[in-house]
């Protein structure tokens, strides 16, 4: 059985897993999972990643509007961030980004105000931010070339050249189930060429499954498969991958 996995990205809230959590949640820490950040889309899911943070000492929240969410956030949305980003095992602000793949998601300006405004909230509490960027790679990078912010991107879609710069500026890329996909070429090339020290592993649960077990939930004891494949890719072993990117989790994050 692997140890040290830090999954740096998931939504334990998610309706998938109400018939059995608390189960699943007692029983990750024996099965190799050190540490956990579940991320908010919107303020329920935040309250509840809060909640979780607060039930498992292995947990951690993130706080944050989705993009997907924007358009149903109420008025005083960063207000309520505000201060829920205040408590004190809160250690990022996110999800946060911009997504242009549906058309009913909010306008782009409006998703790119939302973005930003999470931006400065995140620097007032000196936390990183954890990046959703789909569809929307050019307005994403001219944010960060901007605003120079500590965090991950993650989930990373982009090119190699994107990672680069990415991680020039200071930033993580998450790699998840993606890369063990077939046929996945540019989450490879990703994986072969961003730096180990900047480099965090996630799933998005219950998203983003690797294979073998693609089309099922997700957990964080499948991060295991994703590790696996990313030593493959970069001739080493799922050991060293676990134990450098919790490493990097632990930095980013300031987890002791």
């Amino acid at each position: 059985m692997l140890n040290n996995i830090f999954d740096s990205h998931a939504h334990y809230d998610d309706e998938a897993f109400d018939a059995d959590r608390e189960a699943l949640l007692a029983e990750l820490p024996q099965r190799g999972v050190c540490n956990v950040v579940n991320c908010g889309a919107d303020l329920a899911s935040t309250r509840a990643s809060i909640r979780l943070a607060a039930d498992y000492p292995y947990f951690y929240a993130a706080v944050g509007i989705h993009p997907e969410c924007v358009k149903d956030a109420p008025e005083d949305c960063l207000k309520q961030l505000e201060e829920l980003a205040a408590w004190e095992k809160v250690v990022a602000v996110g999800e946060i980004g911009l997504d242009y793949h549906f058309e009913e998601n909010a306008p782009k300006d409006i998703q790119k105000k939302m973005f930003e405004e999470q931006i400065l909230l995140a620097e007032r509490h000196q936390l990183p931010i954890i990046v959703h960027d789909r569809d929307a790679h050019g307005d994403t990078m001219e944010i960060l070339r901007r605003r120079k912010p500590s965090g991950v991107v993650h989930c990373f879609s982009g090119s190699v050249e994107m990672a680069t710069e990415c991680v020039r500026l200071g930033m993580y890329i998450g790699l998840g189930g993606a890369v063990t996909f077939k046929n996945a070429r540019v989450p490879v090339e990703v994986a072969a060429a961003v730096p180990l020290e900047r480099m965090l592993m996630e799933t998005d649960c219950p998203y983003m499954t690797p294979v073998p077990f693609r089309g099922k939930r997700n957990d964080s004891t499948l991060i295991a498969y994703t590790a696996a494949r990313v030593a493959e890719i970069r001739s080493t072993t799922a050991d060293e991958i676990l134990a450098v990117t919790r490493r990097n989790a632990e930095t980013l994050f300031r987890i002791k």
